[in-house]
């Protein structure tokens, strides 16, 4: 017992705790593929194959779980649905999803607000987007500002909206003809074309370094986002090159005869991990408020763990993810975990342990799932399953991001049961306490019986804006509870809802609540 006292926390859980739940679950899915109830032969959506019945789980206290999916606007993934659209159709499309994903008790989305060195918004450091108008540079008309209205939609919402950017493409082979308004012939020294005709920035440049910093720390600034969200495009995959090095030799020959010493690979990671910490102080500095999120390739390096293999993102990308967590570069960590629970060599519960193993600063973990299969019985309960064993190994701080959008949009059959089963409760973004260990006040409560039922108001304490309310009420001798956003001031019980206590808490942006001050309602 001495021993294991002497022994750091993480070495416990890396060593043998994480092991040993992984053990477990990996052989409760070898005898019972589905988690739960009872095993069912996997077959085609065609044969109206019904999916186990999860149950729900009471709780009496608030969820704490990051549910949020990727919105890209790329090649108009997801939205717009095409180039050139009308404003008004526009919109109507992107209030449509987010009431979809409001729908599903789901609480964030993360918009792609930079697809190819351009913007979904107003913005004097780069041109309007081609997937917006179907001509860069042009701008809405009538003008509107869609960063702009998403931010406003979601948080009407009680979603959070993280505004993703894509750090050094510089044109997409579907981003419409290379225009004039281009990084590619305005800062034509900063960037170099690939072989399937994506353009790419240097990163090792300083001019792309600081031009990149600019671009997101003008968005901090001047929208009202919740988070700074960038994915793994650091260098192109090789595919995108046709295996060929990435063309900077010349920049790599003028390193070397100013001194440098550090091996080309090395020189590239040194490269982007100044990026990534130097992200993180200036968005910082500006709004301590915004989260900084970063969704690397799931597999670190092969070996890592023991058992896995596959792409090498440290050697292929340059993207050293590992120091990242280990350093606390970010608040959120989303590895993309786009493999199966029973896919040995890239097994997802392997992964996802080994990465909280690396989360030395304990910022949030929150993986990306491959969510489009769930257009089949199996892929969805796959998706339900991953979902459970997050939360088994996370706890409070579990979450996770669905690629894409379309999982809750295009899918009204997974959506609801997605609401039924594992969101069947609302729930709050778990807290980010090393950026802000301040509670918010109390609001003050009042409460008054009328022939409808029971009105209930709350009036904000304090200097501290309220970012949701989190109302929790008595009936019939259990706890239950409502999220709302931060312009809701009230709630209306019906008779038959048989209230007899309530409390109303504050949740500020950080996710931290208010003290709960439970009030018995006089006679009841």
């Amino acid at each position: 017992m001495t021993r294991l006292r002497n022994i750091p926390l993480a070495t416990l859980l890396t060593r043998w705790v994480y092991p040993a739940v992984i053990a477990m679950m990996a052989l409760a899915l070898w005898q019972y593929p589905t988690w739960f109830g009872q095993e069912i032969p996997y077959q085609t959506a065609a044969e109206q194959e019904e999916l186990p019945d999860y149950g729900r789980a009471e709780r009496e206290t608030v969820a704490r779980e990051f549910r949020a999916a990727w919105v890209a606007t790329v090649a108009n993934i997801d939205w717009p649905s095409a180039p050139g659209l009308p404003v008004a159709q526009q919109q109507q499309e992107a209030i449509v999803l987010l009431d979809k994903v409001a729908a599903a008790n789901m609480n964030a989305v993360i918009f792609q607000v930079r697809p190819q060195a351009d913007a979904l918004y107003v913005s004097e450091l780069e041109p309007w987007s081609y997937y917006l108008s179907g001509e860069q540079g042009k701008a809405p008309e009538p003008l509107y500002d869609p960063l702009a209205f998403w931010i406003e939609q979601a948080h009407l919402r009680g979603l959070e909206l993280h505004a993703w950017v894509n750090p050094y493409r510089a044109h997409h082979t579907q981003g419409g003809p290379v225009s004039e308004h281009s990084i590619v012939n305005t800062k034509p020294e900063l960037t170099a074309k690939l072989a399937n005709g994506m353009y790419w920035m240097e990163p090792t440049r300083e001019e792309t370094i600081a031009h990149s910093l600019s671009v997101i720390t003008d968005i901090v600034r001047r929208y009202d986002i919740d988070g700074i969200h960038y994915d793994d495009y650091f260098y192109p995959y090789p595919s995108y090159n046709e295996g060929a090095p990435f063309p900077d030799q010349d920049s790599y020959a003028a390193y070397q005869q100013q001194g440098g010493r550090l091996g080309v690979s090395d020189w590239r990671r040194a490269a982007v991990n100044r990026f990534v910490k130097d992200i993180y102080r200036e968005v910082k500095r500006i709004k301590s408020h915004v989260k900084v999120g970063v969704s690397p390739f799931g597999i670190w390096r092969p070996k890592y763990p023991e058992t896995i293999a596959g792409f090498d993102q440290h050697e292929q990308l340059y993207a050293d993810a590992r120091l990242w967590l280990n350093e606390g570069w970010l608040d959120y960590f989303t590895p993309q975990l786009y493999w199966n629970i029973n896919r040995v060599q890239q097994s997802f519960p392997m992964l996802l342990a080994w990465w909280q193993g690396e989360n030395h600063q304990q910022r949030h973990l929150w993986p990306g799932l491959s969510s489009n299969q769930v257009e089949t019985n199996r892929g969805s309960d796959e998706i339900i399953n991953q979902i459970l064993f997050t939360r088994a190994l996370l706890q409070e701080q579990t979450g996770q991001v669905f690629w894409n959008v379309k999982t809750v949009s295009e899918n009204p059959r997974f959506a609801q049961l997605l609401k039924d089963t594992v969101f069947y409760h609302q729930a709050l973004v778990p807290a980010s306490p090393w950026l802000d260990s301040t509670a918010p006040l109390p609001p003050e409560v009042r409460y008054q019986s009328n022939t409808d039922g029971l009105s209930v108001s709350w009036q904000p304490r304090g200097d501290e804006a309220a970012s949701r309310w989190l109302l929790y009420y008595q009936a019939r001798n259990k706890w239950r509870y409502r999220i709302f956003n931060k312009d809701i001031l009230s709630h209306q019980f019906r008779q038959q809802d048989e209230v007899t206590a309530i409390a109303v808490v504050a949740v500020d942006r950080n996710g931290l609540e208010s003290e709960r001050i439970d009030q018995q309602i006089a006679g009841r």
